[in-house]
């Protein structure tokens, strides 16, 4: 089985955490950091598995670059 490595972006909202793989758009969110992770791991690979090879690719986002972004407040 082939792997490929992702992106998972998971920040704390409220008493959880909610994380988001960018290249596809997929979200999902988990009590804990290691769970929320899990869960999107989950969530990405269900939607591997079940998306169409041309939603796949409407959806899939080249290179993923995160970075810090600088701006005024106020």
């Amino acid at each position: 089985m082939a792997t490929r490595t992702f992106t998972a972006a998971i920040h704390r909202e409220g008493d959880g955490y909610v994380a988001l793989c960018p290249e596809l758009d997929v979200a999902s969110q988990g009590d804990t950091l290691d769970e929320a992770r899990e869960n999107l791991r989950e969530a990405v690979e269900l939607f591997l598995e079940t998306a169409s090879a041309q939603e796949i690719r409407d959806r899939l986002h080249g290179d993923v670059v995160v970075s810090p972004l600088e701006v005024r407040i106020g």
